[in-house]
């Protein structure tokens, strides 16, 4: 018997384990290659138990939440990948001091829906972000002039030694899509998020017009990873990819977005290859025009 399998089975039951898992199906992208083991732990206990022993034994492993950032490369993942998912969607409102603690699965989505039913104000940036608040904590994801950094209290991780510690918003040390998660491979378990009270009629109709900006202007419709790339300092990703006459250009079923080119999309049956060429192609296109390195959003492993 496979003992790896078989450790991580005592750990956290032969239900959350899976053996050759395709990761096309646990990623926006839709696309990509399988993990040799796939875990999903019911809670943060759970969790610290199997990253000890995945550290002990010097095992290779990925720690992904939604997959709405992530492409698996065709060839697959020979180790580890643990998912902290929808076990991890613990939300509790606190009104009196206008906060909600969500686990690190909880959807953005979701929480700031029921930020709005409580006429608490702040997420409405987030209403259409297809992400859970781990990943959402350490990239400081944002849009439409908000960001993660606004309405952080604090946010429990744990850290690379495997213990859990709490961290207020001045210690994450946040940037542009990044944080001190990130940069010191901490794994966010929770958060508490400060929000303000507002009226409610004029938190949903923001959050309409942003949803309705969304659909107007970015590919929805098709798989994607959301922004493919970083926002270069002085310029748009999607208008240097644009001006270099890149819109519709693809490589297989990986595809510039005609409607916004800052998009790469899987317009059919794109393989992880396609889209990873594609990308390639794009940041040695824009760079020979423009002189600008465009980085990827995107974690390929």
């Amino acid at each position: 018997m496979d003992m790896i399998y078989k450790h991580l089975c005592d750990m956290v039951g032969d239900e959350n384990v899976s053996l050759d898992e395709d990761m096309s199906r646990h990623v926006t992208f839709r696309a990509g290659g399988r993990a040799k083991y796939f875990v999903q732990p019911d809670d943060t206990l759970q969790l610290m138990e199997v990253l000890k022993f995945l550290k002990s034994n010097s095992l290779k492993y990925y720690i992904m939440g939604n997959g709405s950032n992530l492409l698996v490369k065709d060839d697959g993942f020979d180790g580890v990948i643990v998912k902290i998912g929808n076990k991890f969607g613990t939300i509790e409102m606190d009104t009196e001091k206008n906060q909600i603690y969500c686990g690190a699965g909880a959807l953005l989505a979701k929480i700031a829906s029921i930020a709005c039913d409580h006429s608490l104000t702040g997420m409405e940036f987030a209403a259409g972000i297809p992400g859970m608040v781990g990943g959402a904590v350490a990239m400081n994801a944002g849009a439409y002039g908000g960001e993660m950094l606004d309405i952080i209290d604090k946010v429990w991780v744990i850290d690379e030694n495997c213990n859990e510690q709490c961290l207020t918003c001045e210690k994450l040390e946040f940037g542009y899509r990044t944080s001190i998660i990130q940069n010191k491979d901490y794994i966010v378990t929770a958060a508490n998020l400060q929000l303000e009270r507002g009226i409610k009629s004029d938190i949903v109709t923001k959050m309409n017009e942003l949803l309705s900006a969304r659909k107007e202007k970015q590919p929805l419709e098709y798989p994607s990873a959301g922004s493919t790339f970083k926002r270069p300092e002085g310029y748009f990703a999607g208008k240097l990819i644009m001006d270099a006459g890149l819109r519709g250009f693809h490589v297989g079923g990986a595809k510039v977005s005609e409607k916004h080119c800052g998009f790469v999309i899987n317009s059919g049956n794109a393989t992880a290859g396609d889209i990873i060429m594609l990308m390639e192609q794009v940041t040695k296109i824009v760079y020979d025009k423009f002189g600008v390195k465009l980085e990827p959003e995107v974690k390929i492993i």
